[in-house]
């Protein structure tokens, strides 16, 4: 099923042959260099099945992506349940993973602003994006779609040690 569609992007449904290329990556380190670490392929299987729950839960979630020319699914970008306690939380984010070949091309931004549209219609009031500090690619996304940065914080679920501790907090009243 198809949600929306912009210029170059269709915003879908997940289909069981999303599944192999998700896993190719998410185990690309170019593609999670602002994670802790690669998912292996179960790691992404169970997210999958996550992200197909909160599909039938709530009616929204983070869509498949597919590039409208060639057909071919190049991430996600939607909705998400926030899944840690913050100051911010129960909350809702906006959120976007692309494979490395489309980064850098304004595709995240173009189906972000589409799926602010999505979050409106559905009734929801207010997003938040969040990224580790250091991933600056992700912040120009959330400022191209007119968030505004409220904060930084900790990140409850990674060590004090890790380098991407530090995350900053952007919002959107919708």
């Amino acid at each position: 099923m198809n949600f929306s569609e912009t210029d170059r992007l269709i915003l879908r449904s997940w289909k069981p042959e999303d599944l192999p290329l998700f896993a190719e990556m998410n185990k690309d380190a170019r593609v999670m260099r602002y994670f802790p670490a690669t998912l292996t392929y179960e790691q992404t299987e169970s997210f999958y099945n996550r992200i197909q729950s909160e599909f039938k839960r709530n009616g929204w979630g983070l869509y498949a992506v597919e590039l409208k020319s060639a057909g071919t699914f190049i991430g996600y970008v939607g909705l998400h349940e926030i899944g840690f306690d913050a100051d911010f939380t129960p909350g809702i984010e906006i959120g976007w993973r692309l494979a490395a070949d489309y980064h850098n091309q304004g595709l995240a931004t173009e189906a972000a602003k589409e799926v602010l549209k999505l979050a409106k219609q559905k009734g929801l009031l207010r997003l938040y994006s969040f990224t580790a500090k250091q991933n600056i690619p992700s912040e120009r996304v959330m400022q191209k779609i007119g968030m505004t940065k409220v904060g930084e914080f900790e990140h409850p679920n990674l060590p004090t040690e890790s380098p991407l501790i530090m995350h900053i907090l952007y919002k959107i009243e919708l």
